[in-house]
């Protein structure tokens, strides 16, 4: 078991009050997202048997509540602290993330981003994106080592009893 921490919208502590349990929600998502929520659930279901439910956002570490981009300015907001087996939880760097997020080529160097870009390359965009669980690997590359690695998780369902804390906040 590991602690992880997921920032959701107040309502949602209802809602667990309700049902014993949360999961994932794709109304929530951006519909210009939705692509890569959709490979994200598919790696879910390849590595942490998931039963194609959409995410849960995970952080590995407690974010600062006060910095802005949690959620719009003003929205209450509820910080769960969750306890949740590893083999439940899917890892990986927030910023390489952004590849996916992007339809980019998830590179590990400069190079390799030239020659992916000059069609030299057998790895494919896609094939790139996996990186993004390589935490080790893309901390000790030359594009990705700017040593602070954000570390987040995606897991499908957490049940009541997993919750540890909840923090009530309102969004910067």
């Amino acid at each position: 078991m590991s602690v992880y921490f997921t920032n959701q919208a107040v309502e949602v502590v209802n809602n667990l009050n309700k049902n014993g349990f949360l999961t994932g929600n794709g109304e929530f998502v951006d519909k210009d997202f939705l692509p890569s929520y959709k490979w994200m659930i598919e790696q879910m279901d390849k590595r942490i048997n998931n039963n194609g439910l959409m995410p849960i956002w995970l952080w590995a570490t407690k974010p600062n509540l006060r910095e802005e981009g949690h959620f719009n300015k003003g929205t209450k907001a509820v910080c769960l602290t969750v306890e949740i087996p590893e083999n439940k939880v899917l890892l990986s760097d927030f910023d390489a993330w952004h590849c996916v997020l992007n339809d980019g080529f998830c590179m590990i160097s400069e190079e390799e981003d030239r020659l992916f870009e000059q069609g030299k390359l057998t790895i494919t965009k896609k094939q790139s994106w996996e990186r993004i669980f390589h935490l080790a690997k893309l901390r000790n590359s030359e594009m990705w080592n700017n040593g602070d690695q954000i570390v987040q998780g995606v897991t499908s369902v957490i049940q009541k009893e997993q919750i540890l804390n909840i923090e009530y906040f309102i969004a910067n």
